[in-house]
């Protein structure tokens, strides 16, 4: 797969301890994007944040905070990312979906081009 050019980036932004039937929410939002075949989906593990609880969740070592902020980077076509979007309603409770408009500079699976 090659994507470059005009793309779409959805940011999901959950709390580490989220989870859907028994399994890290997170998770399950990679393997439906898998699922999807959109071209990868990354999980951030943030040290320090806070949401719409006012509540600060850090990695410092003096907090027992273990609900850490935790972002779900998916980059894809507009269509495409708008087409994956109906699948995150039944998933997310507290949670912030964001999305922008980027430019792909490069993105080739293995062997694309031949390196």
């Amino acid at each position: 797969m090659k994507l470059t050019g005009r793309a779409q980036r959805l940011t999901i932004l959950i709390g580490e301890n989220d989870s859907w039937r028994h399994k890290p929410l997170s998770a399950e939002i990679v393997h439906r994007a898998h699922a999807a075949g959109l071209p990868g989906a990354s999980v951030f593990r943030g040290i320090e944040g806070f949401g719409a609880s006012s509540m600060i969740h850090t990695q410092r070592l003096l907090s027992l905070s273990e609900d850490l902020p935790v972002a779900v980077v998916i980059i894809d076509s507009h269509e495409r990312i708008q087409a994956f979007l109906g699948q995150l309603d039944e998933l997310l409770v507290e949670a912030l979906v964001v999305l922008d408009d980027c430019e792909v500079i490069r993105y080739t699976a293995e062997g694309g081009d031949g390196q």
